[in-house]
């Protein structure tokens, strides 16, 4: 472990530069772009603008006359640089002409304005509904994400229910304020629509958007009135202008990623890294070399220990006389090469006389002794092979500093 360590060192020397620079960290936009959090990218917007209206009767009366004003107020919110939804309120005037026995249908204060020598009189009716969008940004998939880019082109899908309000009053003339219903038919005035649409988004700051909004509807619309008795799907082209506010953030971060340096370097320069890449491949083979050496060295003989020097030494904690830690190690191991020889052995009690007295000091080495006796027996070592003695002098003469290492229990072979 040690060689390889140094091997390590070694090379982390002698390859990295001096004049390292730093790494930089930049955003790389083809892994894909991060979620927001919830509260950010959502917008408020208000558009404002007119629609013409298509129904059977209406090519009969002229298009000044069929021209209404319609309003949105929409709460959006972008999930990704590509796509959004928005809900909101709408508002709707739809305006045309009927046959003129249909009177219900009229909702007009002026009446009897007609057009097409008395053939066909206007209509008037007013929707208030809800409205929702799906939304996806062309620009941003065609071109890719750019934070606060200028122009946006936006398409979106939706579907509105309207409840419609026209004039009451007494037939022929409908001058009466206006009312849930074509003269009181509650039944026949929900409307149902599906849209589509292209939304123009100019950034006029960080905050605010100009919105140019080219909508088409298909509108389920009982066009003709209540009388008709059916209704049919008509076409309702508008043109709105509105502006967006964007609420908490409305930029999007691309994963981060490491950029490493490209380095460059004069002649000399490169001429002392080459020297010194190979005096560090040459210490690498020396290393290697030294490596293989050791691990086919094969392992020397073991030389018996003198007989002078204990077979173990068991030490123990002050004033303890039981076999802890790692201890237990030594005991067992002692067992092990016991139970494999024909040997008796003397075991002999030590305690440091630095600390307590005569008394303590000779009850601790008679434990001592006794506990380890006790371990080697209880591990298959036959008693009748253990003799035990104390010594009341130290075993090791070191000093008061060193008294651990007279508290032990030593073991001789006979």
């Amino acid at each position: 472990m040690k060689k390889i360590a140094l091997l390590t060192l070694l090379c982390m020397t002698y390859f990295l530069p001096s004049n390292a620079q730093e790494v930089t960290y930049v955003e790389d936009p083809s892994q894909g772009y991060l979620f927001n959090r919830m509260r950010d990218n959502w917008f408020i917007d208000a558009e404002g603008g007119v629609g013409l209206f298509f129904s059977p009767y209406d090519s009969n009366a002229p298009i000044r006359h069929r021209i209404g004003p319609k309003a949105n107020l929409h709460v959006g919110k972008w999930f990704s640089p590509l796509l959004g939804l928005r809900f909101g309120g709408e508002f709707e005037q739809l305006k045309g002409a009927t046959w003129t026995g249909n009177y219900a249908a009229l909702g007009y204060r002026n009446w009897p304005r007609t057009y097409k020598n008395g053939s066909y009189v206007p209509t008037k009716f007013n929707n208030f509904g809800l409205t929702g969008d799906v939304l996806f940004n062309v620009s941003n998939w065609l071109a890719g994400y750019k934070p606060h880019r200028f122009y946006n082109l936006i398409f979106y899908v939706g579907a509105d229910a309207n409840w419609v309000y026209a004039r009451s009053g007494a037939r022929p003339v409908s001058d009466g304020p206006w009312k849930y219903g074509a003269n009181d038919d509650t039944d026949h005035c929900r409307n149902y629509s599906i849209h589509s649409g292209l939304l123009h988004s100019f950034e006029l700051s960080k905050k605010f958007d100009l919105l140019l909004d080219m909508r088409f509807d298909f509108i389920q619309e009982h066009t003709d009135g209540a009388g008709m008795g059916y209704r049919t799907w008509n076409e309702y082209p508008n043109l709105l202008v509105g502006i967006a506010y964007k609420i908490g953030k409305s930029e999007w971060n691309a994963p981060v990623q490491a950029v490493c340096p490209e380095w460059k370097y004069t002649d000399a320069e490169g001429d002392d890294l080459t020297s010194r890449l190979n005096d560090a491949n040459r210490k690498i083979r020396d290393l290697e070399e030294q490596l293989r050496k050791c691990l086919e060295k094969k392992p020397e003989a073991s030389v018996a220990a003198p007989a002078d020097q204990p077979l173990a030494t068991v030490y123990f904690p002050i004033n303890r006389t039981d076999v802890l830690g790692i201890q237990r190690n030594v005991v067992n191991a002692v067992a092990e090469v016991m139970k494999n020889e024909n040997r008796d052995y003397m075991l002999t009690g030590w305690a440091d006389n630095y600390t307590g007295n005569d008394q303590i000091n000779t009850r601790l080495r008679k434990g001592r002794v006794a506990t380890v006796k006790k371990e080697l027996v209880s591990k298959g070592v036959s008693a009748n092979r253990l003799e035990t003695q104390i010594n009341d002098g130290n075993l090791t003469n070191y000093g008061p500093k060193c008294a651990s290492l007279d508290r032990a229990v030593t073991i001789h072979r006979k």
